[in-house]
């Protein structure tokens, strides 16, 4: 049964990308917060032809955003870098802490966990401690420790229940019964950061592993007679396979060998953004390491290794349909669907079907952002004739 005509709004004309397909001159119905099959027939109507309309994106790894970060802000700027995100596309993500002292990520994971339990993040990851110094990228190495299954579940505990990501380094001591421990929670166990070899990274996917962090990045490379990480984890159909198509993180023949080896059904386009995402250039924090972010490249201002990125989803979304050619119903799986299987909320987001939350975007005929709506409102509203 339709709604009442002042609760609803048909977006018409439109290419909309549902999970069979795309369809063209397409119509979606929003009822309230959520996608509806019909609606009244003095609806509010708003034509929206010449653009698409693809599901909400879906980040599972970010760092921060506009100015703010999710390992070290206050309440209120954490929620300042979740709007920012939402304004590009973003309108479920988890927010993802980096290295520190095992009490202070276990405070912070109090705060965040508040925040999800507001609906305000779908869950926390935490990327550090438990990973390799050999491979530790802009994470403090005296803070790095071995992936102790108590260490783990303390910080489990911490987060009540609202903990979905650990990006472990799986062939230090403690990881594969690390990577059990969280399989039994229901919690994604992640290999990154990691100096494992092909048959370690093997027995991790055995041991119950599931996802890649940021593959390539923070991993021994891949080699003829030392294949590594890279190999086992590309080969296996139990693990998705997160990708930073920032141009920064990833040469192009390396997402087009990612997608082409594990299909876009394993891959999850994500961010990894720090503070300056959606902010600027300029000197940052991340977590207790100097950064400085010139030209939109966040680099340590020791060492110089990559600190995350400036990534926001809509540029991923568009450099890979429009650089790297990759249809643009398997970029909807890879920035949407697939991340809200892994973590558990496809039943509610990730795709234009009726009963789901109207969480949506609406891009240009060139894929650039001009509306995003979640739970029904416009947080971006699209400019018509």
């Amino acid at each position: 049964m339709a709604g009442r005509a002042e609760d609803s709004t048909v977006l018409a004309g439109a290419r909309v990308v549902l999970p069979s397909g795309t369809v063209e001159d397409g119509r979606v119905t929003i009822e309230s917060t959520r996608i509806s099959a019909s609606a009244p027939e003095d609806a509010r109507t708003i034509d929206l032809s010449g653009h698409w309309v693809v599901p909400g994106f879906v980040d599972m790894h970010n760092h921060g955003g506009g100015g703010a970060s999710f390992t070290s802000g206050t309440v209120d700027e954490v929620l300042t870098g979740i709007r920012t995100h939402r304004e590009h596309g973003t309108t479920t993500m988890v927010a993802s802490t980096v290295t520190g002292e095992m009490d202070f990520l276990a405070r912070r994971a109090g705060v965040l966990s508040e925040l999800v339990e507001q609906g305000d993040l779908a869950g926390i990851h935490f990327e550090g401690p438990f990973i390799s110094p050999c491979r530790k990228g802009a994470h403090s190495e005296e803070l790095l420790r071995d992936p102790d299954p108590a260490d783990v579940r303390k910080l489990l505990d911490a987060a009540r229940g609202t903990a979905r990501m650990f990006t472990l380094a799986t062939e230090l001591p403690g990881g594969i019964d690390s990577v059990r421990l969280l399989a039994e929670h229901g919690v994604i166990a992640a290999i990154g950061h990691t100096d494992a070899t092909y048959e370690q990274t093997v027995e991790a996917i055995d041991a119950g592993a599931t996802v890649a962090t940021h593959l390539f990045n923070a991993m021994p490379p891949l080699a003829h007679r030392e294949p590594g990480p890279i190999a086992a984890l590309l080969e296996d159909d139990r693990i998705t396979v997160e990708l930073i198509n920032d141009g920064t993180h990833l040469h192009p023949a390396v997402l087009e060998l990612a997608y082409r080896h594990k299909g876009a059904g394993r891959v999850a386009l994500i961010t990894d953004a720090m503070d300056a995402a959606g902010f600027g250039d300029g000197k940052y924090e991340l977590g207790p390491l100097a950064v400085e972010v010139t030209d939109g490249v966040a680099r340590l201002v020791e060492g110089g290794s990559i600190a995350g990125s400036t990534l926001t989803l809509d540029t991923a979304f568009r450099r890979a349909v429009t650089l790297d050619a990759i249809p643009v119903e398997d970029v909807v799986r890879s920035i949407s669907a697939n991340p809200a299987r892994l973590l558990g909320v496809y039943d509610r987001v990730g795709s234009l079907e009726a009963g789901k939350d109207a969480d949506l975007v609406v891009l240009d005929e060139d894929f650039v952002l001009k509306g995003v709506m979640r739970r029904g409102e416009w947080i971006i509203e699209p400019k018509t004739a």
